[in-house]
């Protein structure tokens, strides 16, 4: 994969999780998952490479504690358009 992209499930209406798939090469597999804080978990590669983030508090979370993972993890913020789908 090669753009990271939110997949968000909703129910009646409202997001009920979501995940944040993040660039990662062909074969690469989540080897363990770390509590992040305010419903986000980030799911890891053997060499500790972010794969994605698990929210699973969407209604809660807000983009600058999204954002403040992604950089703990060398990974740029989400521009608007990203975040827009949990922002409705």
């Amino acid at each position: 994969m090669k753009q990271r992209y939110l997949e968000v499930t909703f129910r009646k209406g409202k997001a009920l999780a979501a995940y944040l798939y993040l660039p990662r090469a062909d074969g690469a597999r989540v080897t363990r998952t770390v509590d992040s804080g305010h419903g986000l978990h980030v799911d890891l590669d053997k060499a500790g490479k972010a794969l994605g983030v698990e929210i699973s508090a969407p209604s809660s979370v807000t983009v600058e504690e999204l954002n403040a993972v992604l950089s703990a993890h060398g990974i740029g913020p989400l521009d608007p358009a990203e975040w827009a789908p949990l922002a409705a």
